[in-house]
């Protein structure tokens, strides 16, 4: 337990700051879900619409220092093969 002021102070601002970066990453997972479902469905302009919203929630958090931004271009990218497999009708790499 912190004995300081300061300490005491910097505590109460580390545990606010976690909460609000695991919220943050918790609506990317969620937002990433709903492009992998979309995808799954073969609808190919749902899948769009909500990659888009999946790589802005990515650079966002990337922005923000919530996640890494080598972190957030290598997702992005995994889920833009995705999206392309599924757009030119390709099967998916293994």
């Amino acid at each position: 337990m912190p004995h300081s002021r300061s300490a005491k102070k910097r505590l109460r601002q580390s545990i606010k700051q976690r909460l609000h970066n695991k919220s943050i990453r918790g609506a990317i997972k969620t937002q990433r879900k709903k492009f992998l479902a979309a995808a799954a469905g073969g609808d190919t302009e749902a899948a769009t619409a909500e990659f888009r919203r999946t790589i802005k929630a990515y650079k966002k958090a990337a922005a923000k220092g919530v996640i890494h931004a080598n972190a957030a271009s290598r997702a992005e990218s995994r889920l833009a093969h995705k999206l392309n497999t599924l757009t030119s009708g390709a099967p998916p790499a293994p």
